[in-house]
């Protein structure tokens, strides 16, 4: 049986998110990419993702992996799926890995960005793969904020309501905010996110920016182990999954 590895870019504007949700209705990529597969390789397949990625977010290095009985040369899958898979969704490269890789368990970090657009105007192309927020930010104290992010920390505060997980322990290795022109970007990696945490993340350092906390509240509401402390949720369109290691 042989492992296959893929690498995956997606816009997520028109998905319910990477994995099949029974309560909601809608197109999810994972089970597009597979029903790519099994045209290809003639059997059922199941993705292995290194994350799950919800409505409207965005991948520019989602991994995943599935196994196959196929000869098909891995560096074929790439060339084959681009004439059968929608043109939102491109499986950049493929490649043979040991039968014991698995996407999700064996990452040892992932990188997110997060996309914030401060033009005085929304864009008519742009406004899916940002979040437009034209008001003035004090950008020094989020660069500030960011910062408190770093190291281990209990993220309960930035976990959305009604995550099933019960550890809620994180280390973060950069969370970084850089400035280019009319966009922001924010930066952040570790080996596992909670649910929402980046956006939570977000949504707090543009409180800060406004001027309704410091960059030091983030050591506050980090103390505070509750969610209703943090800043609220960013929108998903601005959120990228951008790389994964291993």
């Amino acid at each position: 049986m042989r492992n296959i590895k893929l690498l995956i870019e997606y816009d997520g504007t028109n998905y319910i998110g990477w994995q099949s949700q029974p309560s909601y209705q809608g197109k999810n990529i994972q089970g597009i990419i597979e029903a790519g597969i099994r045209k290809m390789v003639h059997h059922e397949v199941r993705l292995n993702a290194a994350g799950r990625t919800d409505a409207g977010v965005h991948a520019r290095g989602q991994v995943a992996n599935f196994f196959t009985e196929s000869l098909i040369p891995a560096e074929r899958f790439p060339w084959a799926l681009k004439g059968i898979l929608p043109y939102d969704i491109v499986v950049k490269a493929a490649c043979d890995v040991p039968e014991d890789f698995h996407a999700r368990y064996h990452a040892t970090e992932k990188t997110y960005r997060y996309v914030i657009r401060r033009a005085a105007l929304p864009d008519a192309f742009d406004w899916k793969y940002g979040y437009h927020f034209p008001y003035p930010l004090n950008i020094s104290e989020m660069e500030q904020a960011a910062r408190f992010f770093l190291g281990t920390h209990d993220y309960r505060s930035f976990c959305a309501k009604g995550s099933p997980v019960k550890k809620f322990v994180r280390t973060v290795t950069r969370a970084e905010l850089i400035h280019d022109g009319d966009y922001l970007y924010f930066d952040v990696t570790a080996k596992g996110f909670l649910y929402h945490m980046v956006r939570i993340m977000v949504g707090t350092l543009v409180e800060i920016g406004r001027g309704r906390w410091q960059a030091e509240d983030i050591k506050r509401i980090l103390a505070k182990k509750e969610r209703k402390y943090a800043g609220p949720t960013a929108l998903a369109h601005g959120l990228y999954l951008q790389e994964v290691k291993y």
